[in-house]
C-alpha cells in the first residue's frame, strides 16, 4: 500500500512557518547586531569627546603656566640626567602615584626633588598631576614648598620642587631623624599654622588641602616647615563653603570623621587634621595604634581628651622631651589640638583663630573643653548634597550636634595605657 501523503495545505503551512522564522530570527540578529554597533560606536565617540576634553583643558591649563606663573616647563632629558636616569640611589620616597628623586639642576645649579608619576598611575593619578600644577603654581608663601617647574612629555608626568634636605616632620618625630626639642617643635606648628592660614584665608581663593599630615610637612636646612604635597588639594570660592568630592581621599587618623559620612571636605576638614598633628607633635604619638592587646584601635584624640578631663594633660607629652618645656605653652598646644579635632565641626575653631590662640602668652585664653569628647549624631540624609551621593555609597548628610555624652557609637575604642 501506498504511504498516505499528508495534504498539500498541511504541507505549505510548515514550510510558512518555518520560514516565517528564519525570517524572524534573521530581521532580530540584524537588529541586535546593528544596536550593538551603534552602542559601540557612541561609547567609542564618548571616550574619544572626553580625552579631547581632557587634552585641551590640560593644554590650557599649561599654557596658562608657561604665561601666568614663575614655574618653567622642564625638558624629558634635562630631568633624566639630573636624577642619573630615575637611579635607584637618588629615590626620596615613594607615593601612591609615584616616586620622589633627588635631583641636580647643573644649569641653574638648582638641588631639586622631582615628583615623577608612574605610567600606570592611571587617569586618579594624572587628575593629581594636573591637580597639583593647577593649584601650588599660583601659590606664593614661605612655608608653603615651592614648585620649580613641571614636565608634560606623553606619558611621563613629573613636578619638581624645591629640595628640602630635612625631608618630612614624620621622619624626625617616629624615625631616625634629628631630636626636636619643644622649641623646635613650636615653631613648626607655628609655620604649618601659618601656611593654612595662608590657604584658607589669605588667598584670592580658600584652599582646602585635604592631606594635612606629618609626612607632607617637609623641612628645609634650617629646620623651617613647609607644607606640600597638593595632589588632593581643591580651590573652593570664599562665598561658597563646603564642597561634596566625588572621591573621599585623605589619610585615616587624620582625616574629619565628617569627610567619611558626608563626603563633604571644608576648611574645617583642614582645621581636624591640624589639631591631630598638633597632638601628635606634642606626644610624639601617631594618630592611630593597635591597643596593647591587639583587640583593637587606640585614637590619639580620645587618650590626651581622657587625660585633659582629669587634669592629666602633661602626661600625654612626649617622654623624650625629658620636662624640658613650658607647660603653659605644652598645654594651650595641647588643648587648641583637641578644639581643632573637635568631632563637631561647628564647634572648632578657624585657623586664624586658633593661630592666635597659640601665640596668646595669656595664660586665660586656652579653650574650656567638656570633660568628656563629645560625640556627633549624624542623622539620615535629608536631600542629596548638591544632588550627588557620596563616594562611600551614602547620601550627604546632616549633622545633630552633641555636647553631653562621651565616647564614640559603635565598636569602643581602645585606651592607650597612660604613661
Amino acid at each position: 500500500r501506498r504511504p498516505v501523503l499528508p495534504p498539500p495545505s498541511s504541507r505549505t503551512s510548515s514550510s510558512g512557518v518555518v520560514a516565517g522564522a528564519v525570517a524572524g530570527a534573521s530581521l532580530f540578529l540584524v537588529v541586535f547586531f546593528s544596536m550593538s554597533a551603534i552602542l559601540l560606536r557612541r561609547r567609542h565617540n564618548k571616550k574619544k569627546r572626553e580625552a579631547k576634553e581632557e587634552m585641551d583643558s590640560e593644554g590650557e591649563m599649561i599654557m596658562e603656566m608657561e604665561f601666568g606663573t614663575g614655574a618653567r616647563r622642564f625638558p624629558y632629558r634635562q630631568l633624566t640626567n639630573a636624577t642619573r636616569n630615575f637611579a635607584a640611589e637618588e629615590k626620596l620616597g615613594q607615593g601612591g602615584f609615584g616616586a620622589v628623586y633627588r635631583g641636580h639642576l647643573r644649569e641653574l645649579g638648582l638641588d631639586v626633588a622631582i615628583k615623577r608619576f608612574s605610567k600606570e598611575s592611571s587617569m586618579q593619578g594624572r587628575k593629581e598631576y594636573m591637580s597639583e600644577i593647577n593649584v601650588i603654581s599660583r601659590l606664593r608663601h614661605r612655608n608653603l614648598v615651592q614648585l620649580v617647574g613641571w614636565c608634560h612629555n606623553h606619558d611621563e608626568l613629573l613636578l619638581v620642587y624645591e629640595l628640602m634636605p630635612n625631608r618630612s616632620l614624620d621622619i624626625h618625630l617616629h624615625g631616625k631623624g634629628t631630636f626636636l626639642t619643644w622649641a623646635m617643635r613650636m615653631k613648626i606648628v607655628l609655620e604649618l599654622g601659618s601656611a593654612l592660614l595662608y590657604l584658607h584665608e589669605e588667598w584670592e581663593q580658600c584652599v582646602v588641602h585635604r592631606d594635612i599630615k606629618p609626612s607632607n610637612v617637609m623641612l628645609d636646612e634650617s629646620l623651617c616647615a613647609k607644607l606640600g604635597d597638593f595632589g588632593l588639594a581643591r580651590l573652593i570660592d570664599h562665598s561658597v563653603g563646603m564642597q561634596t568630592m566625588t572621591i573621599v581621599s585623605g589619610t585615616p587618623g587624620y582625616m574629619d570623621p565628617q569627610c567619611l559620612i558626608t563626603g563633604r571636605a571644608s576648611s574645617e576638614s583642614d582645621v581636624y587634621s591640624f589639631g591631630v598633628v598638633l597632638l601628635e607633635v606634642a606626644c610624639g604619638k601617631r594618630p592611630m595604634s593597635t591597643s596593647a592587646n591587639k583587640q583593637g584601635v587606640s585614637r590619639l584624640t580620645e587618650w590626651v581628651w581622657d587625660l585633659y578631663g582629669q587634669g592629666g594633660v602633661l602626661e600625654a607629652v612626649d617622654e623624650r622631651l625629658n620636662g624640658h618645656y613650658d607647660e603653659a605653652e605644652v598645654e594651650r598646644v595641647m588643648a587648641v589640638g583637641l578644639w581643632c579635632a573637635h568631632p563637631d565641626p561647628s564647634a572648632r575653631p578657624s585657623i586664624r583663630t586658633a593661630m592666635a590662640t597659640l601665640q596668646s602668652k595669656d595664660a586665660k585664653q586656652p579653650p574650656m573643653l567638656p570633660a568628656k569628647m563629645p560625640v556627633p549624631t549624624y542623622a539620615p540624609p535629608m536631600a542629596p548634597w548638591d544632588g550627588q551621593s557620596s563616594s562611600s555609597g551614602l547620601s550627604a548628610s546632616t549633622v545633630t550636634r552633641s555636647s553631653t555624652t562621651s565616647g564614640y557609637t559603635g565598636p569602643a575604642p581602645m585606651v592607650t595605657p597612660r604613661a
